[in-house]
């Protein structure tokens, strides 16, 4: 089989800003998998957890020996290509790239979607949620306007764990809440930007306002915390920068309610998979989430979203410039096509089409 990679830059409609950070621009990187006269598509993502920074740069370094490697190999070499892997220590994003393509190739080879192949209903897929980054009370509202400009969401993620502190975090909650529709669901995401002493105040006062769950309270390190504030939350707590594959959920099931499942962490929809069965074998729900992704790698997750509770897959809707098409947005909820494989195409491909018709 022949790979080819290239990189593209993305940027977004409105920067996103949480307890880490800001992002308004990002270079993904677009794998082709070419074999038997099919390709298939896969994506990779930059991210930063911790000790655990995975660049654009990082990622195309550790691509170049795989693609060499394995030329001599096909689609369907499965378990030859994981051993490849893991004997030369790819890491999770270029790993998420291949497996996503590999994936994309062998539904198109058999001509049907994902969710079809894995046997699954797409009547069961929960509503996509829409992020506010930190921001001021106002700058908050006027997100809020922003995204329901573009469509009628029925859930809304908000970031909290300002450097600020926790009354930043209330004031901007009560601005989104005020804002949204009346009947909008709402998550909070401190990406570890709080102390334990914080967490149970914050959890506290957040069911108190309605909020669904509060995903990434701790620091990521500090999970030893988490049967505290476990106990003394009346709010479901998941994980996301606490669990990176399925190896990670076992250890967690005792002191969180859900775990937050992402591409570019996971390293491939096939451990994607293995992360849902093993959470759900140890009592924990599960959600869905990106970085800076397009709809190459926010389409492969939704092949898998009739298995999740909750799903946080819009970082493509926040894109200016997404080269690509895929899942589209039907009554809230983001749903894949009938389309072989991913059914993503380049923008440019959808136009021509309609251009013929």
């Amino acid at each position: 089989m022949q790979i080819h990679v290239e990189s593209f830059t993305v940027h977004k409609r409105f920067a996103l800003t949480i307890s880490r950070g800001t992002t308004a621009q990002t270079t993904n990187i677009w794998v082709r998998i070419e074999h038997a006269g099919i390709e298939g598509w896969g994506e990779a993502s930059p991210f930063s957890i911790g000790s655990n920074r995975q660049t654009t740069e990082d990622i195309l370094e550790a691509l170049q020996p795989f693609v060499r490697l394995a030329e001599g190999l096909n689609p369907l070499n499965g378990q030859q290509i994981e051993q490849l892997f893991i004997e030369l220590k790819t890491p999770s994003a270029a790993r998420a790239a291949i497996d996503t393509a590999l994936h994309d190739w062998l539904g198109k080879k058999v001509g049907l979607p994902l969710w079809q192949m894995w046997g699954l209903n797409l009547k069961a897929i929960t509503p996509v949620s829409v992020t506010i980054g930190i921001n001021s009370p106002e700058g908050a509202k006027e997100r809020v306007r922003d995204w329901f400009k573009l469509t009628k969401f029925k859930f809304v993620k908000v970031k909290l764990g300002s450097p600020a502190g926790i009354e930043a975090d209330r004031a901007m909650l009560m601005a989104v809440k005020e804002e949204a529709p009346p009947k909008t669901q709402l998550s909070v995401d401190a990406n570890g930007g709080w102390s334990l002493d914080d967490a149970v105040k914050m959890c506290s006062w957040l069911a108190d306002w309605g909020v669904k769950y509060v995903e990434q309270p701790l620091p990521a390190g500090q999970e030893k915390d988490l049967p505290v504030l476990k106990a003394k939350s009346p709010l479901p707590i998941f994980v996301d920068e606490s669990c990176f594959t399925s190896r990670d959920i076992p250890k967690l099931a005792d002191r969180v309610h859900g775990i937050n499942i992402k591409l570019m962490k996971s390293g491939g929809l096939a451990e994607a998979l293995r992360m849902i069965h093993t959470a759900r074998a140890c009592g924990l729900q599960v959600m869905f989430g990106c970085y800076s992704d397009s709809s190459i790698a926010n389409t492969a997750m939704a092949q898998l979203s009739p298995l999740a509770d909750y799903l946080d897959l819009d970082s493509h809707l926040n894109l200016i410039d997404d080269p690509f098409a895929g899942a589209v947005i039907e009554k809230g909820c983001l749903v894949p096509s009938d389309l072989p494989g991913l059914g993503v195409r380049k923008k440019l491909d959808f136009l021509t089409a309609d251009t013929r018709r």
